[in-house]
C-alpha cells in the first residue's frame, strides 16, 4: 500500500507539472481576475462532483478576507485534479467542459445537493440563527463542511464563536484530528499538516509561511465529530489550502512548494468527504 501511494504522489506531481504552463495560459485567456457569480440551481447537479462554495455574512468584528477569496479558480483548479488524480466523476458545463461549480447560501434548499460545502477566510463569519439550524441539519445529516484560511488567535476565536451557534462545544467539541485518521490516507499518504501561505504574503516574507508571525506560527488540522465518530467540519487553520488551487501556475517555486502538497492534502479530503 505504501508504494502505491508513493506512485500516486509521483503521478499527482507529473500531472501538475505538465498542467502548470496551460493552468496559466488558460487563466489569461479567461480572465481569472474577476468571474461572474455562480448560483446554485437545480439543474446544476447531475451526478457529478460540484465543488460547492457557501457565502456567508461578515462579522462586524470579524478579521480577515471574504468568503469570495480563491474564487473561482480554487473551486475549478480543485476539481480538475480530482477528475484527473481519481476515479470521480465531476460535473461539467456542456458547452465548454469547464468544471460546474456552485455558490449557496446556508439556507439555500439546494444545500442538500452537496455532500461537500467549502468556507474560506472563517476568521470574517457571521452565521444567523436561521443558518445555523440549517448548517446543524445538513452536519447531523451527513454534510461535510471544510474551513479554510485563517489565521491567528483572533480569527480563531471568531470562527470558534460561530460555530459553537451551530454545534455547541458540550455536545461537539472541536479537537485536534490526529494524523492516524483516515482523512489522511485517503488516496495520498499525508504525514504533516502543511502552512501554505497565500502567494502574495510568501513573496512579501521573502519565503515565510506565517502570515501573522509568532501568533499563527503552527498549523492545525482540527475538527468537530458526530456522536457517532463521523467527521462533520474539518478545520485547517493557519493554513491557506485555496491559495496552493488558485495560484498553482503563477510562480514554480510556490507550485514546488506548495501546491503538491495542497493538492494532495486537498484531494484526500474530497475523497473522505464523499466516501463517509
Amino acid at each position: 500500500m505504501g508504494r502505491l501511494r508513493r506512485c500516486s504522489v509521483g503521478l499527482l506531481v507529473a500531472i501538475c507539472i505538465a498542467a502548470v504552463t496551460v493552468s496559466a495560459q488558460r487563466r489569461r485567456n479567461r480572465g481569472f481576475g474577476w468571474a461572474p457569480m455562480r448560483m446554485a440551481t437545480a439543474e446544476s447537479f447531475d451526478g457529478g462532483f460540484n465543488f460547492c462554495r457557501i457565502m456567508f455574512s461578515e462579522s462586524p468584528d470579524g478579521t480577515g478576507g471574504s468568503w469570495g477569496v480563491d474564487y473561482p479558480r480554487a473551486d475549478v483548479n480543485l476539481s480538475i485534479r480530482l477528475a484527473e488524480l481519481t476515479r470521480t466523476r465531476i460535473s461539467r458545463d456542456a458547452a465548454t467542459g469547464e468544471p460546474n461549480h456552485v455558490l449557496l447560501q446556508l439556507t439555500d434548499d439546494l444545500l442538500f445537493q452537496c455532500p461537500f460545502v467549502m468556507m474560506t477566510e472563517v476568521g470574517a463569519l457571521h452565521i444567523s440563527s436561521a443558518e445555523a439550524v440549517r448548517l446543524r441539519e445538513y452536519l447531523l445529516k451527513g454534510g461535510f463542511l471544510w474551513a479554510d484560511d485563517f489565521w491567528g488567535t483572533y480569527a480563531w476565536e471568531i470562527w470558534a464563536r460561530e460555530i459553537a451557534k451551530v454545534l455547541p462545544p458540550s455536545e461537539f467539541p472541536i479537537v485536534d484530528v490526529p494524523l492516524s485518521h483516515p482523512i489522511f490516507r485517503s488516496q495520498f499518504e499525508v504525514t504533516k499538516i502543511p502552512q501554505i501561505p497565500s502567494i502574495s504574503a510568501w513573496m512579501g516574507m521573502g519565503g515565510g509561511t506565517s502570515e501573522r508571525g509568532a501568533d499563527s506560527a503552527e498549523p492545525h488540522a482540527r475538527g468537530i465529530f458526530d456522536k457517532h465518530g463521523n467527521l462533520m467540519v474539518f478545520i485547517t487553520h493557519n493554513t491557506d489550502f485555496g491559495d496552493a488551487f488558485e495560484r498553482e501556475g503563477e510562480d514554480p517555486q510556490y507550485f514546488y512548494t506548495f501546491s503538491v502538497d495542497g493538492y494532495a492534502f486537498g484531494i484526500n479530503v474530497l475523497l473522505y468527504a464523499l466516501s463517509h
